[in-house]
């Protein structure tokens, strides 16, 4: 079986360039084409041997996607919608800031979470991707980019849930925070969890990128009907897994708080919501319901989410009403399906 290179970190490649005969360096100088350079093939590496860039395509692999399609929003948000090797659709989504740009990407082909308000869960989950398909959607995107260097943040909130995916995306995660890899800040990576307990006590561990929590209520009657993970991991749960998470710094932990006419959106929601933060260094994402075809559900009112806003605010928490940005495309949050352009409606 051929060796995935880009799922290998920095001392894996030097041990399988020596398992081939070869001097440690030549698996430095490989890391550097895959990850600096983004070759594409073994070809472009011009300073291997020309003998040996024939002969490497026959003991290893440089996994790439193929780009389905490009889909560009009126806000300037780009939704690029890839295929795997097995003919798997995986989206990622390029969000444009005033001095930067973020990369959404997916973690799974599909999710088997089951979020009432995500169109991810209603496709179910096909399959984890390897770490080499997850780092491959930053290359991807990445080198189609007219000006590289703007692409700064990475965020995990994609299709999938990273956590249901722990080994291959710590994997990828190293190779996109590492300098001998593709050197983001770790500061500008952010991996956003449904609430899987037992991977995010280890994350902590593990890796000093920043959590964001997807919370969306603040008792568990409301929570669980919103995300079934609630019944395996309830608040009291997950809430004291959150208070460990140890954040290097002045970090905060982001919670993500989808805002549902008439579910969550009331000012007991809010001041509950305040209580259940006590005591942690957090911060609250509040984002309006973004529909899908069949989702039964409405946005919050603009009213009653600058309400929301507001309590939270004076009880000394920051919260960010969050744009929803790539609606007309199917790119905002909650709204990645996995498929081609025409197989679901447009946007309610």
């Amino acid at each position: 079986m051929k060796t995935d290179l880009k799922a290998l970190d920095l001392s894996e490649t030097e041990r399988w360039a020596i398992a081939q005969g070869l001097e440690p360096f030549r698996g430095r100088q490989i890391r550097r084409w895959l990850f600096g350079k983004m070759a594409r093939s073994f070809e472009e590496m011009t300073d291997l041997p020309k003998s040996l860039r024939s002969t490497l395509p026959e003991k290893a692999s440089i996994t790439c996607l193929e780009t389905v399609k490009i889909l560009e929003s009126r806000d300037g948000t780009r939704k690029h919608l890839f295929m795997s090797e097995d003919n798997l659709l995986i989206e990622s989504v390029l969000i444009p800031e005033k001095d930067h740009d973020t990369l959404c990407i997916s973690s799974q082909a599909g999710c088997a979470m089951g979020c009432r308000f995500c169109l991810t869960g209603k496709q179910g989950l096909a399959r984890n991707l390897r770490a080499s398909e997850i780092i491959e959607q930053v290359i991807q995107v990445k080198r189609g980019l007219r000006e590289p260097q703007r692409l700064t943040n990475i965020v995990f909130m994609g299709m999938g849930e990273p956590l249901a995916n722990y080994n291959a995306v710590l994997r990828a995660i190293n190779n996109l925070i590492r300098s001998d890899g593709m050197n983001f800040s770790h500061r500008k990576v952010t991996l956003s969890t449904c609430g899987l307990v037992p991977q995010l006590r280890t994350l902590g561990k593990d890796t000093t990128v920043n959590l964001a929590v997807s919370l969306n209520a603040a008792d568990d009657s409301t929570r669980s009907y919103l995300m079934p993970i609630n019944n395996k991991y309830p608040l009291k749960t997950l809430m004291a897994a959150c208070r460990e998470f140890p954040l290097p710094n002045r970090r905060m932990i982001t919670f993500e708080y989808i805002l549902i006419n008439g579910i969550n959106d009331r000012d007991e929601d809010a001041i509950g919501l305040a209580r259940l933060l006590s005591g942690l260094r957090a911060k609250v994402n509040l984002i309006p319901l973004n529909p899908y075809p069949g989702t039964g559900m409405e946005p919050a009112t603009m009213e009653k989410i600058l309400r929301f806003q507001e309590i939270l605010l004076d009880n000394h928490y920051t919260a960010i009403v969050r744009k929803s940005k790539g609606r007309d495309i199917m790119a905002a949050c909650g709204q990645l399906s996995g498929l081609r352009e025409g197989s679901i409606g447009a946007a309610a």
